[in-house]
């Protein structure tokens, strides 16, 4: 079995291939009444959508968003939402080269190994094309969100392509929306841009590193064990295509200190819970402090690249594989909006998890 879905109370199940005919998304477990239309998803689309910069793929996809079911008269009815997006710019024979033959790195050879059979034609499900669906579902879990949690604000940013990170003294909010990198630091941009250049130019890739903050999320989100916050948010950041590792708060540097470092101290400011530092990343025990929640992930280069490396067959004799067409020479760029959006789905799927057990949180502070 292939499981194509993630979710407890909020679903969300994806369907397509890169190469075929669409790609999409059923959304279950989304609350009646909500006002939803399209115009409610695209604008997140279009914020991944390939083609808009000459830092990423040349692919030209418009990525319009049609929903198909669970809404009448503007509201969803709670039944399932069927997202549809079809792909438009398919360029199958730039794949025809490696049909035979498996891209080092890539999921190639554990698809043929698992099931017998794959679609070579970019990759078909291994293909970070099936993110725009999660794009999508994330756009319905915000219009959610902003209705039953106004309060909370998920942003992310990339801090560091390959070795040159970002200075957090210079992070800017407002810097994020003005360049093509989604990066808080305008200072380490023309450094970016002449690296992603000399990659294109010369047919290699580099990895790159997000970070996620979720401002706003109530205390009592998650639970102790199977179904923890971070455990959750975890998996789902792990489920993206490239990704190689995840951190939540200070995430490995914690084996690196000791107690006294990493405990963060709490205290009443104006009879509010307050915290002298944020290591745990806004979670303890599995369930959100009230703090910001704070994620990194890691994404790996891409494996498509134009430089021979050396492989097998399925016939399995020695090759090398070169691929062609048309590939991001860091997906990381355009995993922040994909990023953002898991978030978004996880955060929404505890709060409807939480509101149906406990419905507000039972404890106080006196």
């Amino acid at each position: 079995m292939s499981i194509n879905s993630f979710g407890h109370l909020f679903k969300v199940t994806t369907w397509g291939e890169s190469h075929g005919s669409a790609i999409g998304a059923t959304v279950d477990g989304c609350p009646p009444g909500v006002e939803l239309s399209e115009a409610d998803i695209q604008p997140w689309l279009d914020r991944r959508r390939p083609g808009q910069s000459k830092y990423t793929t040349q692919r030209k996809e418009l990525d319009k968003v049609k929903i198909l079911s669970g809404t009448f008269e503007g509201v969803t009815t709670g039944t399932p939402i069927q997202l549809f997006i079809e792909n438009q710019d398919q360029r199958s024979k730039d794949y025809s080269e490696i049909a035979n033959t498996f891209r080092p790195g890539h999921a190639d050879l554990t698809y043929h190994l698992k099931y017998g059979i794959r679609d070579y034609r970019g990759g078909g499900r291994s293909s970070a094309r099936e993110t725009a669906s999660r794009v999508a579902a994330g756009g319905i879990a915000r219009k959610i969100l902003a209705d039953l949690a106004p309060d909370i604000e998920i942003t992310g940013y990339l801090i560091r392509i390959g070795k040159l990170e970002i200075n957090r003294k210079n992070f800017s909010q407002t810097t994020i929306q003005e360049n093509d990198f989604w990066c808080p630091d305008k200072t380490v941009v023309p450094n970016w841009e002449k690296y992603i250049k000399e990659l294109r130019k010369s047919g290699n890739s580099v990895g790159a590193m997000i970070e996620i903050i979720a401002k706003g999320v109530p205390a009592g989100l998650g639970a102790p064990l199977y179904a923890k916050m971070d455990a959750d948010l975890a998996s789902g950041l792990m489920s993206i295509n490239a990704v190689k590792g995840i951190e939540i708060g200070i995430g490995m540097q914690a084996a690196e200190i000791e107690g006294i470092e990493n405990a963060d101290e709490i205290f009443l400011e104006d009879d509010k819970i307050s915290f002298t530092s944020n290591n745990a990343g806004g979670v303890l025990g599995g369930i959100t402090s009230g703090q910001d929640i704070v994620t990194r992930f890691a994404v790996k280069p891409t494996s498509s690249i134009l430089s021979e490396r050396k492989s097998i067959t399925k016939a399995g004799s020695s090759t090398t594989v070169s691929t062609r067409g048309r590939h991001d020479p860091c997906v990381g760029i355009r995993a922040v909006p994909v990023g953002e959006a898991m978030v978004a789905c996880i955060i929404l799927d505890h709060f409807l998890l939480h509101r149906g057990q406990i419905g507000a949180n039972s404890g106080t502070i006196l």
